[in-house]
């Protein structure tokens, strides 16, 4: 979320309201969009050290040269710039720094890949001057969770208080982590459950291709996707796996229910983040919230809430697929190039679920268990997590064929499969690739990484 939430609305009291606000997600086929968003760490390039907030160079310095250079639109908390907006898409920032462009919904993978070039190019053209870099990687490779400067956002402050009491690595995933994601549309209910289930059972799938996150405190951690591993530890009432979506009667309804027991954060009131968290959203709906008696939550509100569920794949107007580390440029292609062509081509879909549709309870925990360490590697009903992942790349393929949309070159949106192709092909994952460089070229050290990798 770019900024805080807006504080006027009708006041809801019937969960009816909050099916009918997910429904209105629904769309035709043709008016179908991609949204990719994706995060990523700076640093000094004298240091290395992550950025903060108020330091010359620092976080501010960075938005404040792009709304200047790049004709962004400030968004402020109280007297911090904490996002820009222009054109539908939005650039804001994670708990410790990361910095994440939010893009707008496009038409197609042509325009998300150009839109992933200008941002990066924008803020190099600020980011340069002032001796900071930009890296993409799942998990922060060198620095420790006491290294990094919080940002000044109200709800991080909230954040950082009740994480520690639902998991061990909350406060890593909040400073720590990296992701690369994609938003997509569905035309109704039916399909609306049939993509959830499909993008739930294979997101570990996504997570072995694209694992990129195999260092912490400077030193290999044992894992292809330690930011996958962090996520199994932060707080089990808001990430995962929800395997009622895979249960007769799943749709708009059955999630409502469970949205309205997540326990909550914060609610926005008066200009300020209001700490309820651990309270439910339907105490909230009944006027019962500790501290806001008698006060009830608007759509905004709700909006909000659905913004502190951290499940793999998370449903608001759209479906998040939520599943990937952190990577260069060929690779946040890549994921809206994966999950496009399986889940914006009928036949592609279907096949996809197919694959996984007799998979057990214990098949989907033994995937988000190993994966993170073994990523393709991962053994998995007699063959292993690469076997699956070169059929999918081969579904997408597919579905991007069937879409035919090319760009002025007359090259259609498979060329943005290739980076994937490329690591199912090999069973090399980019973990692998650095791990690699780190026992050899490197010599025990992640400092070299940032100079490679960065954009």
């Amino acid at each position: 979320m770019s900024g805080p939430p807006p504080e006027t609305g009708a006041p809801i009291t019937d969960e009816r309201e909050l099916v009918a606000w997910l429904e209105q997600g629904a769309k035709p086929p043709a008016a179908f969009r991609i949204g990719t968003e994706h995060e990523k760490f700076g640093f000094h390039w004298d240091t290395l050290r992550p950025l903060a907030y108020e330091e010359p160079g620092g976080v501010r310095d960075l938005l404040e040269g792009l709304a200047r250079g790049f004709g962004w639109e400030p968004v402020m908390e109280g007297d911090h710039v904490i996002a820009l907006r222009k054109h539908g898409a939005s650039v804001s920032l994670e708990p410790g720094g990361q910095f994440e462009l939010s893009g707008a919904p496009l038409a197609h993978l042509h325009e998300t890949c150009c839109e992933v070039h200008r941002h990066l190019d924008e803020l190099r053209t600020v980011a340069e001057p002032l001796g900071v870099g930009m890296l993409g990687i799942g998990f922060q490779p060198k620095w420790r969770r006491e290294d990094i400067p919080w940002m000044p956002k109200g709800r991080y402050a909230i954040m950082r208080r009740y994480m520690p009491t639902r998991g061990s690595h909350g406060l890593d995933m909040m400073l720590r982590t990296c992701t690369i994601q994609v938003n997509l549309d569905f035309a109704d209910e039916a399909d609306m459950v049939l993509k959830f289930r499909v993008g739930m059972a294979l997101q570990p799938i996504a997570t072995a291709i694209f694992a990129n996150s195999p260092f912490a405190d400077g030193r290999p951690t044992g894992y292809l996707s330690y930011r996958a591993f962090v996520w199994s530890d932060t707080d089990p009432d808001r990430c995962g796996l929800l395997p009622f979506v895979f249960e007769p009667g799943f749709g708009f309804e059955r999630y409502v229910r469970y949205a309205l027991d997540v326990p909550m954060y914060f609610v926005y009131r008066g200009g300020r983040y209001i700490d309820v968290a651990g309270a439910s959203f339907r105490d909230f709906m009944a006027g019962r919230l500790p501290g806001l008696e008698g006060e009830r939550p608007t759509l905004a509100d709700f909006e909000a809430h659905l913004t502190t569920i951290f499940t793999d794949v998370r449903l608001k107007h759209y479906l998040e697929m939520r599943g990937a580390d952190g990577g260069p440029w060929r690779e946040i292609c890549g994921v809206p190039a994966l999950w496009t062509g399986l889940l914006y081509h009928r036949p592609s879909l279907e096949a996809a679920w197919e694959l996984c549709r007799d998979w057990t309870l214990e098949d989907h925990i033994q995937l988000r268990r190993d994966v993170p360490r073994l990523a393709l590697a991962t053994p998995f009903r007699g063959g292993t997590v690469g076997d699956l992942a070169r059929t999918l790349v081969e579904l997408a393929r597919e579905g991007l064929r069937a879409r035919s949309i090319t760009d002025l070159d007359g090259n259609d949106e498979r060329q943005y499969l290739q980076r994937v192709e490329e690591i199912v092909v090999s069973g090399r994952t980019p973990a692998e690739e650095k791990l690699e460089k780190f026992h050899g070229p490197w010599g025990g050290s992640v400092d070299p990484l940032f100079h490679e990798y960065a954009y």
